[in-house]
């Protein structure tokens, strides 16, 4: 995770009272979301929808985390 990343990541967690550790993105995670933000972007002509699209698949992990980022970002994608 590039350093300006990491430090918005630790000004959510302290803003909401979370360990910053629960704000992480490892290599895959981040492969995914830039995946999905490329295709969102391509696919629909509006660049706009690729951080939306995104922020959508967050708030589906949130309020269901027994679901992989990964089965998330593929049914995003139309797949799975």
């Amino acid at each position: 995770m590039s350093e300006w990343l990491a430090a918005a990541a630790c000004r959510l967690a302290e803003a909401v009272g979370d360990a910053p550790s629960a704000y992480g993105l490892g290599e895959a995670e981040s492969e995914a979301l830039l995946g999905l933000a490329g295709a969102a972007a391509r696919e629909s002509g509006a660049r706009t929808n690729a951080p939306l699209v995104c922020y959508l698949v967050g708030l589906a992990q949130g309020r269901h985390p027994e679901s992989g980022l990964g089965e998330l970002v593929a049914k995003a994608r139309g797949g799975g």
